[in-house]
């Protein structure tokens, strides 16, 4: 079973740009058969493939999403369909019973989603599509959700068809039915590749107030700054933060209301989006590139400007790991 990721016009804006799928293959470095999928919906996007495909079809990240501000009437219809075509199948294989049971063993032993997700080797994203009963199960990593929940793979079956016997799944379905259609409804184009929020999730505060030359000053003690919705992957991140994009440097790819969502400990390399401290409170967001040595460089737009950095040290780099636009 193939998961739907978001719904996306990416087949419409290759073919305005006249770009081929297999000019869009090669630029992505996946198969013809990886393309269709992600053109479908139903394969995962990294961002920066995301930020790859706006660049190659000249357009925003904003273009490439459906949602009722800039698609038309039939695609958004099209896609709700296909959602509720493909949320039938998950229901008649039996996993919306299993993620309901899997919920509600995880809540009696009164363990988080990370928790879970972590003590059966998985990414938090994907142990928490499998709660929602989109995503099936092989069979290791039932074993390994198993054991997380300290029971063995047959005693984990046995639970399971006692709690749906007993009828104790059925308003977790129902809700996770109301919460799955909420979330699949186009209605914006929230770009977080590493989940979906539950209403369960923690706020990060978001910083950032334009500064001179395209530069952006972060206060990170200001007590006013807004929040939004921590993505899945940052939750046990205590460094982590988001930052407005108030700058047109990056060029016209990003949406001047998009927050970048900034990991302090990650490993910046080419192709990436990080921001760039000059001091302690201003710093320039760049796409990071490699010169013909080796050597990381940034990149800034509006106008180009090449930006040097000491490869020696980069802690003053940071990665921008999610998107929200």
């Amino acid at each position: 079973m193939e998961e739907i990721i978001f719904p996306n016009q990416i087949r419409l804006q290759r073919k305005r740009k006249g770009v081929s799928m297999q000019a869009l293959a090669d630029h992505l470095g996946v198969s013809l058969s990886a393309v269709s999928k992600i053109e479908k919906g139903y394969r995962r996007l990294s961002q920066e493939q995301l930020i790859s495909v706006a660049e190659l079809t000249n357009c925003s990240l904003q273009d490439l999403y459906v949602n009722e501000q800039n698609s038309k009437e039939e695609v958004v219809q099209s896609w709700r369909r296909e959602q509720e075509r493909r949320n039938k199948i998950n229901t008649d294989a039996g996993l919306k019973v299993l993620g309901a049971a899997l919920r509600r063993l995880r809540t009696i032993r009164d363990l988080t989603l990370i928790e879970v997700a972590e003590n059966a080797d998985m990414t938090l994203s994907v142990y928490h599509r499998i709660e929602m009963g989109q995503r099936e199960v092989s069979d290791k990593e039932f074993k390994n959700i198993a054991k997380a929940l300290s029971l063995a793979p047959d005693a984990l079956k046995s639970e399971i068809q006692k709690l749906k016997d007993a009828g104790e799944l059925n308003e977790i379905m129902e809700k996770t039915d109301a919460k799955y259609k909420s979330l699949a409804t186009p209605k914006g184009s929230h770009v977080s590749m590493y989940g979906v929020y539950t209403g369960e999730m923690p706020l990060m505060k978001v910083f950032g107030t334009p500064s001179s030359n395209g530069n952006i000053l972060i206060d990170m003690d200001d007590e006013e700054a807004k929040e939004v919705v921590c993505p899945f992957r940052l939750m046990n991140k205590r460094d982590a933060y988001a930052v407005n994009l108030c700058t047109r440097r990056l060029g016209n790819i990003l949406s001047n209301r998009a927050v970048l969502f900034i990991d302090p400990q990650e490993s910046v390399s080419v192709g990436d989006i990080a921001l760039y401290y000059i001091s302690e409170e201003e710093a320039m967001f760049i796409c990071i590139r490699e010169d013909e040595k080796g050597q990381l460089y940034g990149l800034r737009f509006n106008p180009d400007e090449k930006i040097e950095i000491d490869n020696s040290n980069l802690t003053n780099l940071h990665k921008v790991v999610a998107i929200d636009l």
